[in-house]
C-alpha cells in the first residue's frame, strides 16, 4: 500500500461532502455519522504515525546518521501539492 497524507486528506474531504448531502436522513445519516468517527480515529493514528516519521527524520538530521536523504513515503508531496497516485 502507498499511501500518503495527502491521500488521506482527500479521504477526509470525500466523507465531509458525504455528511453535507442534503439528501441523507435517518438510517443513513446515522451510519454515515458512525463511519466519520471510525474514519476520524484511524486519520487521528495516521497523523501521529506520519509526525513520528518526520520528527524521527529532523533527529536523524540533526546528529548526522548517516542515512539516504529520502522522505518517508508517506510524507511525500508531488508537484502540484497533491498526493502520489500511482
Amino acid at each position: 500500500m502507498k499511501n500518503t497524507l495527502g491521500d488521506l486528506n482527500n479521504h477526509l474531504f470525500a466523507q465531509l461532502e458525504k455528511l453535507g448531502d442534503d439528501d441523507l436522513t435517518g438510517e443513513e445519516l446515522e451510519s454515515e455519522l458512525k463511519r466519520t468517527d471510525a474514519i476520524c480515529d484511524i486519520s487521528e493514528q495516521i497523523i501521529k504515525n506520519g509526525e513520528l516519521q518526520y520528527k524521527a527524520m529532523k533527529h536523524m538530521d540533526e546528529y548526522g546518521y548517516e542515512r539516504q536523504k529520502a522522505v518517508p513515503e508517506m510524507l511525500e508531496v508531488h508537484a502540484g501539492g497533491g498526493a502520489n497516485h500511482k
